[in-house]
Protein backbone atom coordinates (compact mmCIF):
# COMPACT_ATOMS: atom_id res chain seq x y z
CA UNK A 1 0.00 0.00 0.00
CA UNK A 2 1.43 2.94 -0.77
CA UNK A 3 1.03 6.62 1.07
CA UNK A 4 -0.91 9.75 -1.31
CA UNK A 5 1.99 12.66 -1.25
CA UNK A 6 -0.41 15.95 -0.48
CA UNK A 7 0.60 19.10 -2.31
CA UNK A 8 1.79 21.66 -0.29
CA UNK A 9 -0.09 24.82 0.12
CA UNK A 10 3.28 26.67 -1.61
CA UNK A 11 2.38 24.78 -4.44
CA UNK A 12 -0.87 24.83 -4.91
CA UNK A 13 -0.48 28.72 -4.99
CA UNK A 14 2.30 29.09 -7.14
CA UNK A 15 0.09 26.95 -10.42
CA UNK A 16 -2.75 29.26 -10.91
CA UNK A 17 -0.14 32.50 -10.27
CA UNK A 18 2.31 30.43 -12.75
CA UNK A 19 -0.46 29.56 -15.46
CA UNK A 20 -1.21 33.31 -15.39
CA UNK A 21 2.42 34.42 -16.10
CA UNK A 22 2.74 31.98 -19.02
CA UNK A 23 -0.35 33.52 -20.08
CA UNK A 24 1.25 36.74 -20.16
CA UNK A 25 4.26 35.69 -21.84
CA UNK A 26 2.33 34.50 -24.79
CA UNK A 27 0.16 37.84 -24.95
CA UNK A 28 3.59 39.37 -25.07
CA UNK A 29 4.64 37.67 -27.96
CA UNK A 30 1.85 37.47 -30.03
CA UNK A 31 1.72 41.42 -29.73
CA UNK A 32 5.17 41.53 -30.72
CA UNK A 33 4.58 39.40 -33.69
CA UNK A 34 1.62 41.35 -34.60
CA UNK A 35 3.41 44.68 -33.86
CA UNK A 36 6.85 44.22 -35.43
CA UNK A 37 6.16 44.55 -39.25
CA UNK A 38 4.70 48.21 -38.52
CA UNK A 39 7.87 48.75 -36.23
CA UNK A 40 10.47 47.43 -38.56
CA UNK A 41 8.81 49.39 -41.64
CA UNK A 42 9.77 52.80 -39.29
CA UNK A 43 13.32 51.16 -37.97
CA UNK A 44 14.48 48.85 -40.59
CA UNK A 45 17.69 47.48 -38.47
CA UNK A 46 15.86 46.61 -35.67
CA UNK A 47 15.77 43.17 -34.59
CA UNK A 48 13.07 40.71 -33.58
CA UNK A 49 14.41 40.03 -30.33
CA UNK A 50 14.87 43.63 -29.57
CA UNK A 51 11.33 44.69 -30.41
CA UNK A 52 10.43 41.61 -28.60
CA UNK A 53 12.33 42.64 -25.27
CA UNK A 54 10.80 46.30 -25.91
CA UNK A 55 7.16 44.75 -25.34
CA UNK A 56 8.43 42.41 -22.65
CA UNK A 57 9.90 45.44 -21.33
CA UNK A 58 6.72 47.58 -21.92
CA UNK A 59 4.24 45.24 -20.42
CA UNK A 60 6.43 45.07 -16.91
CA UNK A 61 6.35 48.52 -16.56
CA UNK A 62 3.01 49.19 -17.17
CA UNK A 63 1.79 46.20 -14.74
CA UNK A 64 4.38 48.16 -11.74
CA UNK A 65 2.73 51.32 -12.67
CA UNK A 66 -0.46 51.68 -10.61
CA UNK A 67 -1.76 54.32 -12.93
CA UNK A 68 -1.96 52.42 -15.69
CA UNK A 69 -5.37 50.70 -16.63
CA UNK A 70 -3.66 47.19 -18.31
CA UNK A 71 -3.73 44.22 -16.00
Amino acid sequence: MHGQIQPSRTQLTIAPLRSVQVQREIQNFLQALDSYPARVAREPRLSFHQHLCSVFATARDHRRDPRTDRP
